[in-house]
């Protein structure tokens, strides 16, 4: 279990030679060498771990791992990526590193220490602009163009490295922290062991620190240590790789070209999937039946409103992590408009007023019902990073990517074979692809064999014109539905929820459930609305599992067919975590969820009781007369 509340470092400086040095009061040493902690990270973790060559040599779409136990100032990180910008080769080889950090550096703080080194600068801002904030957890940052990217894990190294999933082991590591006379309990068996489990035939090992302890605890696993010369003053370093013979790396062919993959569906499933993997560089085909966001996703604006949970879940909790992720996904595209959201304190507004506190500074804030402009009884706690997202401008501009190709094409039978898998339309080929994610919603289960059942959903979104009464363009208000502005002239509010029920007409009675909705909280706000006759909607069916988590993974194991599917009404809000999770499955990259909630993904998750050995995907027989597609 990751601690309850991440403290961020407690700091002293030190000013030497005009650069201003950080002192950790917490385990009172410095974050760096005094005599040049650039050199020093140079010659102990990238010599240490013959980055140079290895970086170099990287063969097009290998994907490389170092690891780290200490971000600090993130002064190791950022000197690989100098490296890596320097030597790699002109391919599609991407470099990805894993970073645990117990006190993070408050943001001013990071900025401070890296304003030590000017050459940095480039790289040091682009840090910046996605550092997270400091909620435990995995926080991945990506940096697509660079062909680079950080999981910053946040949360004591004893809780967090047990729940870092192995689907790719580090190929380096960088031994760092403080050192064990500061710090013991990073340099301990418990640590050590999963480093190795994280790790393979072929890791390298770096540190500073030559102390017993880790020599040691290297060295009954077998890794081979040697002693060069230390940095400046220090007379010795470590470093070592796992050399046994008896085991051989096994690393699939496919992961060293360029993939084509199919993905069946448009929805926002489809479209966060296919836009990640294309970021990768492989080629993706999208396969839509009908036109792409026609079903749930296709609504007129999307609400990134997310149901925070207890600080002390936080490392584990879908909603929150999806929600720090997406905030750093959706700013990239012109679809995305940043608002704040009060959320309406209806039911134990105690519990949810009660969280202002428990998250950093700033993120949260508890407003009584008279500071609320609207009119209410009723108390709030306003999300101050949220946002909205436009779908349909959103799919144009992900169906632009120069790897994304979209066919309007009905899937009837996915034929997998040793080699790749085939997309038929009854007896007509149309693909032969390496892989396929099936994002169908509900129809997903008709190119399975066995598939979990995804409940339908009915949900209908209401607009209407506001122009004399607009709410401000960067808010929404969220009550059991939500309403915001469309655009400045058109109030949008939702959304009517049926379970079990998949028609999907315009019904007047669903437009007064949205005006009943926010009438219950803004009575007078909603007596000037116009009257419903001149309302407009839109109904469309989700897809929800019984478990409420989506399906994200293979129904079989060893299987090219994946599926991305049962987000329900939270679509674009987990979709691109979600995708990135999906991504690390198929392409045996690091994954950015914690094996806690890899497990409550898996869509094998239903099927551990059934002893049955028939497979899970139709390999065999044509499916007749069934639907194969719609949006997720």
């Amino acid at each position: 279990m990751i601690s309850s509340g991440i403290e961020t470092a407690e700091l002293d400086w030190e000013s030497i030679d005009g650069i201003d040095i950080p002192i950790s009061r917490q385990f009172g040493d410095v974050y760096f060498s005094k005599a040049n902690g650039l050199l020093e990270t140079r010659h102990v973790f990238l010599n240490g771990n013959d980055l140079n060559t290895r970086l170099n040599q990287l063969q097009p779409f290998q994907y490389f791992c170092v690891g780290e136990t200490g971000f600090g100032t993130g002064l190791n990180i950022l000197t690989l990526w100098q490296q890596w910008q320097q030597v790699r080769p002109d391919n599609q080889s991407h470099l990805h590193a894993i970073s645990v950090e117990k006190y993070p550096l408050s943001k001013a703080d990071l900025i401070r220490a890296l304003n030590a080194w000017p050459e940095l600068k480039p790289l040091a801002d682009q840090l910046i602009a996605q550092y997270p904030l400091p909620i435990a957890g995995c926080h991945r940052l990506n940096f697509p163009q660079e062909r680079f990217s950080l999981d910053l894990w946040l949360g004591d190294a004893h809780d967090v490295f047990p729940v870092i999933e192995k689907t790719k082991a580090v190929d380096a590591w960088f031994l760092d922290g403080f050192a064990p006379s500061c710090n013991p309990e990073l340099w301990e068996d418990n640590v050590l062991n999963h480093i190795v489990r994280l790790s393979d035939i072929g890791t390298t090992f770096a540190s500073f620190s030559v102390a017993g302890v880790l020599k040691r605890g290297l060295k009954k696993h077998g890794i081979t240590i040697s002693r060069p010369k230390g940095f400046g003053y220090k007379r010795e370093m470590l470093k070592a790789i796992w050399t046994e013979t008896e085991k051989e790396i096994d690393q699939p062919e496919q992961y060293f070209k360029q993939q084509q993959i199919a993905i069946i569906g448009a929805g926002i499933a489809g479209l966060s999937i296919a836009w990640t993997l294309a970021q990768r560089g492989h080629q993706i085909t999208i396969y839509e039946q009908n036109k792409p966001l026609s079903g749930a996703s296709g609504n007129p604006l999307a609400l990134l409103n997310p149901k925070l949970c207890p600080i002390e879940q936080a490392h584990e909790h879908l909603m929150t992590l999806t929600w720090q992720y997406a905030l750093n996904f959706y700013p990239k595209f012109d679809a995305f408009r940043a608002i704040q959201v009060n959320q309406l304190a209806q039911k134990k507004p105690e519990d949810l007023l009660g969280l202002a506190v428990q998250y950093p500074k700033g993120v949260l804030q508890q407003q009584m019902s008279n500071q609320n402009a609207m009119g209410t009884i009723y108390s709030s706690l306003k999300l101050t990073q949220a946002g909205s997202v436009s779908p349909h401008q959103l799919r144009d501009q992900i169906l632009q990517h120069a790897n994304i190709d979209l066919k309007i094409a009905k899937v009837t039978q996915l034929i997998e074979t040793e080699s790749m898998v085939q997309l038929m339309q009854d007896q007509d080929c149309l693909m032969q692809a390496d892989q396929v994610v099936v994002c169908c919603a509900r129809a997903s289960e008709m190119l399975f064999e066995r598939y979990p059942s995804l409940k339908p959903i009915r949900g209908q979104v209401s607009w209407l014109n506001n122009a004399t009464h607009p709410l401000k363009m960067d808010q929404a208000y969220s009550y059991g539905g939500y309403c915001m502005q469309l655009d400045p002239e058109h109030l949008i509010l939702g959304a009517s929820f049926y379970p079990n029920r998949d028609d999907d007409d315009v019904l007047a009675e669903d437009h007064v459930h949205n005006f009943n909705l926010i009438h219950s909280v803004f009575p007078e706000y909603a007596g000037q609305l116009p009257d419903l006759q001149h309302w407009q909607g839109r109904a469309s069916i989700r897809a929800q599992s019984a478990d409420y988590f989506p399906l994200v993974g293979q129904l079989q194991e060893n299987s090219k067919i994946f599926t991305l599917a049962g987000l329900g009404s939270k679509g674009f809000l987990f979709a691109p975590l979600c995708s990135e999770v999906l991504t690390a499955l198929m392409l045996n990259e690091a994954c950015p969820v914690p094996t806690t909630l890899l497990q409550k993904l898996n869509p094998r998750r239903f099927f551990k009781k059934i002893k049955s050995k028939k497979p899970y995907y139709n390999a065999t027989s044509p499916l007749l007369n069934k639907s194969s597609q719609s949006s997720s």
